[in-house]
């Protein structure tokens, strides 16, 4: 698919799965993206983007693409993989027994199970260049379109309370916030203290269209 959304005339393509080689790309904007929430567990990024980049399940993101540039991505998580990945044992390899024991409690907080019937989104990553393009809305529908082909009856995401920016494009893209879970104690720690869980039925699409 090759839309322009950047009013220059060079089409985003959008591509399913990785692009061969651009592991560390997609690392890159997923920390930049998602570094403040997981930083606690991750910290630092020089560790961080390799670790990411190299525990990568390559086929569960839809790219964005600008002249050959990966630009955007959106993770989801689907029939028990999601973008990223990693093991305990893997985790503790990269940053020992000591240190790494907290951080997989840290990573614990944020799993989401997908449940029957879910396609869970990840979240979205944009290259700040790029950003209020319609980038994000091309993403989100084609994981949609990713969601209808699997069978899925609703798409899930989570939004922390510290990213009203992002809430607001899901609800322009159809979604609508299901409940909230406050978490006061966490904002310390994470900077975040609460997390909106929002639904969004398959084969319905944002109030805008593309």
């Amino acid at each position: 698919m090759g839309l322009d959304t950047t009013g220059q005339g060079t089409p985003v393509t959008l591509r399913r799965g990785v692009p061969a080689g651009a592991e560390r790309r997609v690392a890159e904007l997923y920390w930049e993206a998602f570094g403040r929430k997981l930083g606690p567990a991750l910290n630092p990024a020089g560790k961080a983007v390799p670790f990411i980049a190299a525990h990568l399940n390559t086929d569960r993101a839809v790219c964005a693409l600008l002249d050959g540039r990966l630009v955007g991505l959106a993770g989801y998580q689907h029939g028990g993989r999601a973008l990223t990945g990693g093991s305990a044992r893997a985790v503790l390899r990269a940053y020992g027994h000591l240190r790494g024991l907290h951080r997989l409690l840290l990573l614990a907080l944020f799993e989401r199970h997908p449940a029957s019937g879910q396609l869970v989104m990840d979240g979205i990553a944009v290259d700040p260049d790029v950003r209020g393009r319609g980038i994000g809305s091309l993403l989100i529908e084609e994981v949609a379109a990713i969601a209808a082909e699997q069978d899925c009856r609703e798409i899930r995401l989570d939004v922390i309370d510290v990213n009203p920016r992002a809430r607001a494009l899901y609800e322009r893209r159809g979604f609508t916030a299901v409940r909230t879970e406050h978490t006061p104690y966490l904002r310390g720690l994470l900077g975040f203290g609460a997390v909106t869980t929002m639904h969004r039925p398959v084969g319905t699409r944002g109030v805008r269209e593309l």
